[in-house]
């Protein structure tokens, strides 16, 4: 069984690193589609700012490894998670292999759903739905952790979108009516120039935000099979050279080098790149200039930091590809490319239930062999 639960941490790392290049678009189309970085260059900052963002705080993985399975109905053992993994993986390469945006939390968070579903023999109990604790911050579940935040971040990333692009316009505007040397640096040739620097900070903001969001649920969900593991027993005789893998401390805690291992994991993936992905969301939905990429990378960071503050897994590509369309929307509502837009939302709607559909399948697949 110690073999197991080795396989899961290595399967989580795999999910750790594929998530990386799945998602880098997330932090560098914008910079790379308004030329203000090469694509090198911009892979680069992006996996330094995913390792600082990850290792800044752990509210994210307590809430995957604590808040969304009720462990006193279905037994959370390494094989569920596994199956987890594995169908989080597989929606995850079959949307960057079509090159769409979709959520690697929400795959995560779907093949969890779908496996311990399985597990439970469909029991729809075993899934925590809403579960008040007193402090409307630390509420626990599916409704409170994914599908609120699932509805509302990618709400909120149009409209920061909107009002930070219309925002930067009415500076501008202002500058120009002040006339003298204000009126001339609101010249294209002076924004454009300012906005170039502007966004190589904005895109560190990015990364940064996708790292303190997104790396930490693969940190939750290593600390889940050590929790699980640990009571069933299986780290009862490890040798020497793997203590470590005791959890210690309470159910809340992470581990640091789980932390610091994950943070690396999704730097190395990040600097592997995605250039499928970065096309769409760079080039196809709407024509960016640097003030429109500082605009949504700003916004989009905004959203994900202050859910990553809450514990809330929110999808790095929701409030970025939503904080494009909305600054495309300030911009003028007839450049964007709705049917680019059209697929997108179709692989965000699918993108749980066809993990978790994933997941579950392989569950009873490995299950009818006597594995799982």
């Amino acid at each position: 069984m110690l073999t197991l639960v080795l396989v899961v941490i290595l399967a989580a790392l795999v999910f750790e690193f594929i998530n990386g290049f799945h998602d880098t678009a997330n932090s560098i189309a914008t910079v790379v589609a308004t030329k203000v970085l090469s694509p090198g260059h911009a892979v680069m900052l992006a996996a330094v700012m995913n390792l600082i963002g990850a290792l800044a705080g752990t509210a994210v993985a307590k809430t995957i490894a604590s808040g969304l399975v009720d462990v006193s109905v279905v037994e959370v053992t390494s094989q569920v998670i596994l199956c987890a993994l594995l169908g989080g993986i597989a929606w995850n390469l079959i949307t960057w292999w079509f090159g769409l945006p979709s959520s690697s939390s929400h795959a995560l968070i779907g093949g969890l759903c779908g496996a311990a579903l399985a597990a439970a023999h469909n029991d729809w109990s075993a899934l925590i739905w809403s579960q008040d604790v007193g402090d409307w911050t630390k509420n626990q579940g599916l409704l409170w952790k994914v599908f609120l935040p699932m509805i509302t971040s990618p709400l909120t990333g149009f409209l920061l979108g909107v009002l930070v692009m219309m925002g930067l316009w009415g500076i501008i505007a202002a500058m120009v009516r002040a006339g003298g040397i204000l009126r001339r640096l609101a010249r294209p040739r002076w924004v454009n120039a300012f906005f170039g620097k502007a966004q190589i900070l904005s895109a560190a903001y990015m990364g940064f935000a996708h790292g303190h969001n997104d790396a930490q649920k693969t940190m939750g969900i290593i600390a889940l099979t050590l929790f699980a593991a640990e009571s069933a027993g299986t780290l009862d005789a490890l040798p020497g050279w793997l203590a470590f893998l005791h959890p210690g401390g309470g159910e809340q805690d992470i581990a640091n080098w789980i932390v610091v291992t994950c943070a690396i994991v999704m730097a190395l993936g990040t600097a592997s790149g995605g250039w499928r992905i970065i096309k769409t969301l760079g080039h196809k939905m709407v024509k960016l200039h640097p003030i429109h990429g500082f605009a949504a990378e700003t916004s989009s960071a905004t959203v994900l930091t202050l859910a990553a503050h809450f514990g809330m897994p929110v999808s790095t590509t929701h409030s970025i590809s939503t904080a494009i369309m909305g600054v495309g929307f300030a911009k003028n509502p007839r450049a964007l490319k709705f049917g680019v837009i059209e697929r997108i939302l179709w692989a965000w709607i699918l993108t749980i239930p066809a993990a978790a559909g994933m997941a579950w399948l392989i569950f009873k697949g490995l299950a009818s062999l006597g594995w799982a």
